[in-house]
């Protein structure tokens, strides 16, 4: 059963500022932290205009609270419209299909930052969906937190 849902934050910071956080790795590893830690590949610290669309960009491990693995994406990233949006569809062991999606919208007084994510678990999808929309909920959290 194919899940989704959809949230975005209003941020005091410029959409560029916005961006930037977005697509660093240092800010995905700060929004997933303490919850989950990814390793990405060697070298990599941002997603851009020069990420190679359609390829995964190597294999990434999830580790829940930093030390038990729990997952193994392939970061395959599909679309990336630079300062605005991407999208990225990883193939995932746990999924049978997995699509985040982040946009970057001007906003009167900063940025907003929309998720929307769609994905279909190959076990316990009530737990499953559960769980990931938890931790998006805490990555926005850590999002807005992060953007004063």
């Amino acid at each position: 059963m194919t899940r989704r849902f959809t949230l975005a934050t209003a941020v005091p910071a410029s959409p560029d500022e916005a961006w930037s956080w977005s697509t660093s790795i240092k800010g995905i590893k700060q929004e997933m932290w303490p919850v989950l830690k990814m390793t990405f590949p060697k070298g990599l610290t941002h997603i851009g205009k020069e990420t190679t669309l359609d390829k995964p960009l190597g294999r990434c491990q999830f580790l829940l609270l930093g030390l038990f693995p729990i997952d193994m994406s392939k970061l395959t990233f599909v679309e990336i419209e630079p300062g605005r949006r991407f999208v990225e569809q990883s193939p995932l062991l746990s999924m049978r299909l997995w699509r985040h999606e982040r946009i970057v919208k001007p906003s009167g007084d900063g940025a907003i930052v929309t998720d929307n994510v769609e994905f279909t678990p190959r076990f316990a999808p009530p737990v499953v969906g559960w769980f990931v929309k938890r931790f998006f909920e805490h990555r926005h959290a850590v999002l807005s937190r992060s953007l004063r």
